[in-house]
């Protein structure tokens, strides 16, 4: 498409967190406008009712029974929603990028073992996973984008250099620890998310089974530990990844693995033991932005290499992995709307 191009884009669901956020980006990206953004609790209220940071925005909530034609349709709905409005989303919109679990997974197999189900497996094969990083080939021309899970993506960011160069293999042991803000909960998360029994802890949640596995095994081909820990922060995803490989490695088999991945990349940062108060990624440090930060150590006293990533899980989790996978199905540039840098010094993220 020209450069100057403008496409309309609608957001279901978007009183929630993720929801809000693609409201702030689609309303400030310089080839979408926003003409629709849907919610059954809050209909004809403004997004600023429920956004406080959107009062400036000229549009209000309206029916999700009632979708406008556009260019791309943003669903910001609980996992189950989209998979039974598929075939509406697809008739309203030429492009449709899905932020549930709805369609993360190709097989409809593994949503009967880690969900609960499929009822529109018809429209799996047509999904092209959202995270960029990952291959953008499979987004060129898309119409049908599913965003990755947030603990997914901080966990194959920090890992996909170490499997990518061959470092680590799938018969290679690695566990991930999580760490992730009160936002994974969503704007009605109940009472493990309100503040007075979130602040202050490290609560394990998923200790086995979680969910973003699934994705893992299928993107990265990796069977690994996985654990999820509930911190006291707002927004947030941090993951420790401990690989140990089979054939030895150097420090510097990491530095390249790490460039050759990332070095193109606009929403990358490799952060890896530098100076300053800031060593390794930090959700602090990508707050309210796209990027991700990544890093590693080696440990040579027994071969183990500890893969670090940091992301904000409402944006690169979510809302800004999803309008970045748009802009390069729809032929954007595919930083548009995106650059946001941060904020520092910053409050708990």
């Amino acid at each position: 498409m020209s450069e100057g191009q403008t496409l309309t884009a609608s957001v279901v669901g978007a009183s929630g967190f993720a929801g809000g956020e693609l409201c702030r980006l689609l309303t400030r990206h310089p080839n979408f406008d926003l003409v629709q953004a849907t919610s059954r609790e809050y209909e004809n209220k403004t997004l600023g009712y429920v956004h406080p940071n959107l009062r400036g925005v000229d549009l209000r909530f309206s029916s999700p029974e009632d979708l406008d034609s556009v260019d791309a349709l943003f669903a910001s709905t609980p996992h189950g929603v989209s998979m039974e409005h598929i075939d509406t989303f697809r008739d309203a919109a030429g492009t449709v990028v899905d932020l549930s679990a709805d369609f993360r997974l190709n097989d409809e197999a593994a949503y009967d073992e880690w969900y609960d189900g499929h009822t529109a497996p018809e429209h799996i094969a047509d999904a092209a996973y959202a995270l960029p990083e990952l291959g953008r080939e499979k987004l060129e021309g898309a119409d049908l984008i599913a965003s990755g899970g947030c603990n997914a993506t901080a966990t194959m960011l920090a890992l996909k250099p170490l499997v990518d160069s061959g470092v680590i293999t799938p018969d290679d042991r690695v566990v991930a620890d999580l760490k992730v803000g009160s936002s994974e909960g969503g704007a009605g998360g109940g009472a493990a998310s309100s503040h007075p029994e979130r602040s202050g802890v490290v609560r394990p949640y998923a200790p086995t089974g979680h969910r973003h596995e699934a994705e893992i095994q299928q993107e990265l081909g990796l069977s690994l530990a996985f654990t999820v820990h509930a911190v006291d922060m707002t927004r947030g995803a941090a993951a420790t990844c401990h690989a140990f490989p089979s054939e030895r490695v150097t420090t510097g088999d990491l530095w390249g693995a790490y460039r050759e991945a990332y070095d193109d990349e606009p929403f990358v940062r490799l952060v890896a033991g530098g100076g300053g108060v800031y060593r390794y990624p930090e959700p602090k440090a990508v707050a309210g932005t796209n990027y991700a930060e990544v890093g590693f150590e080696l440990d040579p006293s027994n071969g183990r290499v500890v893969a670090f990533s940091a992301i904000d899980n409402v944006m690169k989790g979510a809302a800004g992995q999803a309008v970045h996978a748009a802009n390069v199905a729809l032929g954007l540039d595919e930083t548009a709307g995106l650059e946001f840098q941060g904020l520092h010094p910053v409050g708990a993220p």
